[in-house]
């Protein structure tokens, strides 16, 4: 059956973003492993995910500002072939400073897949098509993140996840020829002016906006934190879990596909500040639900955590957006600079904490860090009665 030019683009930008979210969760379920193999500690070992988080973190608004100027089917290509090296590299070397080195070279390069990919299809869609395969590009990212994780630690035995992260590779290049392929030309980019009415310094004095990066920031700092040290709490006592099947639990996050989706319903219905504020309080129950010592309710958490996070998640982005009336783009990309900073700092501070107090020093961090969300959400909903207050007519 042939497909249509909008089922093809829509395979396209699933096939791109889920490669470039493979690449980032790879070696995550295989950390007790790589800690074993090269004689570090597990805060270190964790490196291997926080040098991807750390370059996007670094990359993502020089790559918003380059798609702004230059045709970005280039960039594309370029960035996606960089992301195949680096993660050729990572498979190659024997020193743990430069698989570190390989991975941080694939995170430098991730927004050219992700940051950029936007932009082009804001620039070669109309309104209604680009809601269409948006929706393509949202789920790849939880498809990509999940099939990282599977990659690296169930579909090749774990004493060889160097070969995962070749197969990423391949994987990547193959979906960058079709791409190239089959993404359509793009126009000319816009004449830039010299100002912005809305810049980077504005979005970032202004409250309302910053509390939702924030929000967004602590969101994942809590998320990274849970997931990237639940391999080092499965494999010790009490449970003892082997690499399979630490990997197997993470298949809940395949709720994220659902509940983007469930919580722009829950937004519109009950607003973007009650969404954020349950959201919070449901990844908040998650984090102490994570200290039981068993496997049922490890599992219940992770799947409470998946919840609350992509709703808090969905809230905050569509708060920033419905609060914003120029500055899209700008917004945007500092919220996703907001974002992986948070989970770049969730898997660095939390490997420290987890050295000292092992779980609960874990679980300690992310209880302070819920306060962001919670406290954007309050807020948020405070805003909207002072609105409705102000907008009611006088008697």
């Amino acid at each position: 059956m042939r497909l249509s030019k909008s089922q093809a683009l829509q395979g396209v930008v699933f096939a791109l973003v889920a490669s470039a979210f493979t690449n980032i969760y790879l070696t995550q379920p295989v950390l007790p492993v790589l800690q074993q193999e090269f004689g570090i500690s597990a805060a270190y070992a964790s490196w291997s995910i926080s040098a991807v988080i750390l370059g996007i973190t670094l990359a993502n608004i020089p790559f918003g500002l380059l798609a702004d100027h230059w045709p970005i089917r280039p960039i594309l290509f370029t960035g996606g072939l960089l992301i195949a090296l680096g993660g050729l590299l990572t498979a190659w070397v024997d020193s743990f400073t430069w698989h570190v080195m390989g991975r941080f070279l694939q995170g430098l390069f991730i927004p050219a897949l992700t940051t950029c990919l936007v932009a082009y299809l804001a620039r070669v869609l109309p309104a209604e098509r680009r809601h269409v395969v948006m929706g393509s590009y949202v789920a790849a990212t939880v498809l990509g993140g999940l099939g990282g994780r599977l990659l690296g630690g169930w579909l090749h035995p774990p004493l060889h996840w160097r070969y995962a992260l070749v197969s990423a590779a391949l994987l990547t290049l193959v979906a960058i020829g079709v791409a190239m392929r089959l993404l359509p030309k793009e126009p000319r980019p816009p004449a830039q002016p010299l100002h912005s009415r809305v810049g980077f310094i504005t979005l970032l004095t202004q409250w309302p906006t910053l509390r939702l990066f924030l929000s967004g920031m602590g969101g994942f700092f809590v998320f990274s934190s849970l997931f990237n040290y639940l391999p080092f709490r499965l494999a010790a006592a009490p449970f003892f879990l082997s690499t399979n099947a630490i990997t197997a639990i993470y298949l809940v996050y395949i709720i994220g596909i659902f509940m983007g989706p469930a919580a722009g319903q829950l937004s519109n219905r009950w607003g973007s500040g009650q969404t954020l504020m349950g959201g919070a309080v449901v990844t908040l129950l998650a984090v102490v639900l994570s200290g039981t010592p068993w496997l049922v309710g490890i599992i219940a958490a992770m799947l409470l955590l998946c919840a609350g996070f992509f709703t808090l998640h969905t809230a905050s982005v569509g708060a920033l957006n419905h609060r914003m009336t120029a500055g899209h783009g700008r917004a945007n990309a500092l919220y996703v600079l907001f974002y992986y900073l948070g989970g770049w700092m969730g898997v660095t501070l939390s490997g420290l904490a987890f050295e000292a107090w092992r779980w609960f020093g874990v679980m300690g961090l992310c209880v302070g860090m819920l306060a962001l969300p919670f406290m954007a959400g309050w807020m948020e909903k405070r805003s909207v009665a002072q609105q409705a207050m102000h907008a009611r007519p006088l008697p």
